[in-house]
């Protein structure tokens, strides 16, 4: 699907919505309905072209003329700042302008009051947001791509003996990290999480100087950005033989998530596919020790809607690409996490994309 088809599926919530046009601010929304990728912009997408709204406009500055010029060939592209006020100001008056109150600052806001007086504004969250849910083919071709080289900077640093005891949480991170650069990644999709030992029970604990020692469990959780896609992966290691806690508590999670994917499916509430995670860590007794949701969307962002938890609401939609990432925390002792991005497909199970080992791999 290119761009273009894009804004014509959102012309038909525009429809929906009452609406005769839709300012568009965040940058990624930007990106997804226009394809442009500078830092600074904002678009306009009317519900119908050549119509009393106008047409579709793309408003960047003059940084960025050349690239806009390039990269939006069969857009109207506004060269003006800041942005949002100066393309909105291109909409006629009269027209029903809508915005993204989930995204637009309140001071962003007050600018495009002061410069569309005549127009009708309508708060209209989450328009794009919720195609963006969606994948096309392309998009899901590049989220694996990103997976694909995120999975071998991981094999390169195992194989080269990067994961070893004597090494700091921010060495071992930082290699990885270089590793992914070095194969065509943009950067990490996130700022990589390396926990090692009691480390490793605080799911978000950013490598620190702590050293790696024979006997941790070792928590990676990482990804690649490529082509301004995402990956998100987790596996957990043991530098040495593992202890039978570790053993048992590497088994339990890793049930857990095969019990997520396997309910991972088209149709299926996402608090469903939560819950059949969850009750597998919940019956062994470590329910209070699984603090967050099951997962998330991936996309041009690498957390996004929908988002999997036991308060979530909607439902899973063939073309998503989500996260499924149990985790059991024993603080002061050590953690496990085993996660996977997935694609839901229409008729079958989800497709992994992520394909590293699940097994508890001792080192």
């Amino acid at each position: 699907m290119g761009h273009a088809e894009r804004r014509a599926s959102l012309r038909e919530h525009l429809h929906t919505s009452g609406l005769d046009a839709l300012l568009v601010t965040d940058l990624l929304d930007v990106r997804y309905l226009t394809g442009f990728t500078g830092s600074n912009a904002a678009a306009v997408v009317v519900a119908d072209p050549g119509g009393d709204a106008g047409t579709d406009l793309l408003c960047t500055d003059g940084r960025y003329r050349i690239q806009a010029a390039e990269q939006c060939p069969d857009l109207d592209v506004v060269i003006d700042r800041p942005s949002a006020p100066a393309v909105a100001s291109r909409v006629p008056a009269g027209t029903r302008l809508g915005y993204d109150s989930a995204t637009l600052t309140v001071d962003g806001l007050a600018a495009v009051r002061d410069a569309v007086p005549g127009r009708e504004l309508r708060r209209a969250p989450g328009l794009v947001g919720r195609l963006r849910e969606t994948k096309d083919d392309t998009e899901v071709a590049a989220i694996r791509a990103a997976c694909e080289l995120a999975d071998t900077a991981l094999r390169d640093l195992l194989d080269a003996g990067g994961l070893a005891p004597g090494r700091t949480e921010r060495d071992v991170a930082l290699d990885l990290e270089d590793r992914m650069r070095r194969l065509g990644a943009a950067g990490p999709s996130f700022d990589t999480i390396l926990a090692a030992g009691a480390n490793s029970a605080i799911p978000h604990h950013g490598p620190s100087e702590t050293v790696l020692r024979r006997g941790d469990l070792v928590k990676i959780d990482f990804g690649a950005a490529l082509d301004g896609y995402h990956s998100d992966t987790t596996r957990t290691f043991c530098l040495g033989p593992a202890a039978d806690w570790q053993r048992d508590l590497h088994a339990l999670v890793d049930t857990a998530a095969a019990a997520g994917r396997a309910a991972l499916a088209d149709g299926t509430p996402v608090a469903a596919v939560d819950a059949a995670s969850r009750s597998v860590i919940d019956d062994a007794g470590y329910g209070e020790e699984f603090p967050h949701g099951l997962g998330h969307g991936v996309g041009l962002a690498v957390h996004e809607a929908p988002w999997l938890s036991r308060n979530g609401f909607g439902t899973i939609a063939a073309g998503q690409v989500v996260t499924v990432e149990p985790g059991v925390y024993l603080e002061g002792h050590g953690g496990v996490r085993i996660e996977d991005t997935l694609h839901v497909v229409a008729g079958g199970p989800a497709v992994a994309l992520t394909r590293l080992p699940r097994e508890l791999i001792e080192l």
